[in-house]
């Protein structure tokens, strides 16, 4: 059993890393094709990292992205692809924003409303595709891209003067207003020039425990991870396949909310044109590349929050910073090439367990050896 344990243990991590091995063999290749030095941009972006204030942005980054990826993780895990997690993040956020430039409270209480506010919408917003799928058996691979392009007509117009906008004195941008200071989530200063990490970001690293707790120590994430192995197994069992679709996708949604809670809180204090975009398809890639585990997840977001910070002192060299963004797409085909690759070698492995079982006579016993 400690030998099975130990196989899978060793499967679990031949994914991601014959991945990256293989991501970054790829990106050689393309820059030796564009006649470029291969290690220098390497050299140059690690070199960059070392800086306090491009770590402080690495790890507010990957705090950004590991909520959008728990958030798909959670879809995955019930086999739901919530391609979604883009639209309710930018939504939620745009909401609660709203919600939070208008009203002042005493700071926690100020802080408690925007961050339910953020949970609720983007539950909503997830939960009508959630709804589709159980009652109208449409794809929620669909139904989350179109609803991905409503939220952002949606918020288009919500932002437009006219509605709830602002547009400063001498600016072609568009606000929902300034959250008052009660509603700034305090983080962790680093130093004048490095700047503060998000205390987002610690809030991050709880829900990652908490989704650990949920999903291994408690029924409901025994029923959701059995439902997403199989329905009707699930079903037989006395376990609702439909009702766990529906929370399953809410509380994905509620999660994917949560995303930009970290910018929101901790710099911007307000949703404009310029708010981050793209975060929830970096969290699909995420989720597939730490194979939707907590500490998996957390690796990934720091890798790829690597790759966007670090990368941007190449075109100060020389080199275009595109080249981390080759190197994620390319991340992002070989998690599913290697993940098969490995599945198959681990399906390989177990049958030539069993052969060898068989014929060493370990897996047949006598009447005479039962009885003993």
């Amino acid at each position: 059993m400690k030998k099975l344990d130990k196989d899978k243990l060793i499967l679990g991590f031949a994914g991601p890393a014959l991945a990256l091995v293989v991501a970054i063999a790829l990106t050689t290749v393309v820059l030796l094709v564009s006649g470029t030095n291969p290690m220098d941009p390497y050299q140059i972006m690690i070199d960059s990292a070392s800086f306090v204030d491009v770590q402080v942005l690495i790890i507010n980054q990957a705090g950004i992205y590991y909520l959008a990826a728990l958030a798909v993780a959670i879809g995955f895990r019930m086999n739901l692809f919530n391609i979604g997690v883009d639209g309710q993040y930018r939504l939620a956020a745009m909401v609660a924003a709203l919600v939070g430039a208008s009203i002042e409270l005493p700071g926690p209480l100020h802080i408690l409303l925007i961050v339910l506010t953020a949970m609720l919408v983007g539950a909503f917003w997830s939960g009508i595709a959630g709804y589709l799928k159980t009652t109208r058996g449409v794809s929620e691979v669909v139904s989350t891209i179109m609803l991905n392009s409503i939220a952002t007509a949606l918020v288009a117009w919500l932002i437009l003067p006219k509605n709830f906008g602002v547009q400063p004195a001498g600016s072609n941008n568009l606000t929902t207003g300034d959250i008052a200071e009660s509603g700034w989530f305090p983080g962790l200063s680093m130093g004048d020039e490095a700047g503060e990490i998000y205390g987002f970001t610690f809030v991050a690293v709880l829900l990652g425990v908490v989704y650990w707790f949920a999903l291994n120590r408690t029924r409901f994430g025994f029923d959701l991870r059995a439902t997403g192995a199989s329905e009707s197994a699930a079903q037989a069992s006395g376990v609702s396949a439909k009702k766990m679709v529906l929370t399953s996708m809410l509380i994905s949604g509620a999660v994917a909310g949560l995303a930009g809670m970290p910018t929101l809180l901790g710099e911007t204090h307000t949703y404009s044109l310029d708010f981050p975009a793209g975060v929830g398809f970096t969290g699909i890639t995420i989720a597939l590349l730490g194979r939707n585990s907590p500490l998996g997840i957390g690796f990934a977001a720091l890798l790829i929050a690597f790759l966007d910070k670090a990368s941007a002192s190449l075109d100060q060299h020389g080199y275009e910073k595109e080249i981390a963004q080759i190197m994620q797409g390319l991340i992002v085909i070989s998690v599913v090439v290697s993940y098969e690759i490995v599945r198959r070698y681990g399906l390989r492995r177990q049958q030539q367990k069993v052969g060898e079982e068989l014929a060493a006579g370990g897996a047949i016993k006598t009447d005479k050896e039962v009885a003993a």
